[in-house]
């Protein structure tokens, strides 16, 4: 028989993955599968869950919460033979993941996406020893996104990243980086570097509106040091989709970036605080396969 096992944060979408969790399992049970369910209850029980997932050979795993409790699924196929399939029910304030891959923000709709018979396989980055499934931010802005409260996410949605950002960037905070791109340098002060694998950043589906989940391609932009009314004609053009036009933006492509500085430097991966400098990432290409909508194109 078939095995798929839940993974579910009952912390998430204000508490309301015990809700959906039945659906889900009545859902799965009707495909044929053998379910088990598993509460995470502290950090890393996510990734734990899933290397059993994996060593046991499941067919299926799937996420049930925000993109903090995916971040930690998605860790546990890290070096492993097998990968269940992956799916997505997303309870999260932003779910850049999800909207990147179009399944539904709607919690009963995303649960029907899981009877698809489509999948798509997907990129996923690794940095250092861990893997990342949307954004790696880096700089004094990334610590200031790190402060960013679930209560401000959720009263004020995406914008709760340019509230934030905004002061730190009006304070004109810059610190030295080197960046290493395939065959390329960058040495200068930023208050932030961003590498996307996705379009959707912080709920923005428009910062790298090119990219997409299974190019082999990390996204990169390197702010230079802006005024305030530089600051302000940034964020308009992060919200139409023209970023990496800005004259104070240098944006490129690349499959492996290292970011290194003299100065003790915080990194933000995937909306939480990640690990500090120096990083070093690479595209894992096609990693993992994720259940999309019927509707949902994988690209070839």
């Amino acid at each position: 028989m078939k095995q798929a096992m839940i993974i579910i944060n009952p912390s998430s979408g204000k508490e309301e993955a015990l809700k959906h969790v039945q659906t889900v399992e009545a859902l799965l049970l009707d495909q044929g599968f053998d379910v088990i369910i598993k509460e995470t209850a502290k950090e890393l029980d996510a990734t734990h869950f899933c290397i059993a997932a994996c060593d046991d050979c499941f067919d299926l795993v799937v996420s049930i919460g925000g993109d903090g409790t995916l971040h930690e699924t998605i860790n546990g196929i890290i070096d492993r033979d097998h990968r269940p399939k992956l799916g997505i029910v997303p309870l999260g304030t932003v779910n850049d993941f999800a909207r990147a891959l179009h399944i539904p923000l709607d919690p009963e709709e995303a649960i029907q996406t899981l009877a698809s018979t489509n999948v798509r396989k997907v990129d996923l980055g690794r940095l250092n020893d861990q893997l990342f499934v949307n954004v790696v931010a880096a700089g004094s802005l990334a610590e200031s996104l790190s402060a960013v409260t679930s209560e401000d996410k959720s009263r004020f949605g995406s914008f709760a990243y340019i509230k934030e950002g905004l002061k730190e960037l009006v304070g004109n905070h810059s610190i030295p980086m080197t960046i290493a791109y395939d065959d390329q340098v960058w040495e200068g002060e930023s208050p932030l570097f961003l590498a996307a694998l996705t379009n959707s950043v912080g709920g923005f589906e428009k910062l790298a509106p090119e990219a997409s989940v299974d190019d082999g391609l990390l996204h990169c932009f390197i702010v230079k040091d802006l005024g305030l009314f530089n600051t302000v004609t940034a964020s308009i053009s992060l919200l139409f989709g023209s970023l990496k036009n800005h004259k104070d933006v240098i944006y490129f492509t690349a499959k492996k970036v290292t970011v290194t500085s003299p100065e003790p430097v915080k990194t933000n991966v995937d909306g939480e605080e990640g690990p500090p400098l120096p990083i070093e990432m690479n595209i894992m290409s096609r990693l993992v396969e994720v259940i999309v909508p019927e509707e949902e194109i994988s690209s070839e």
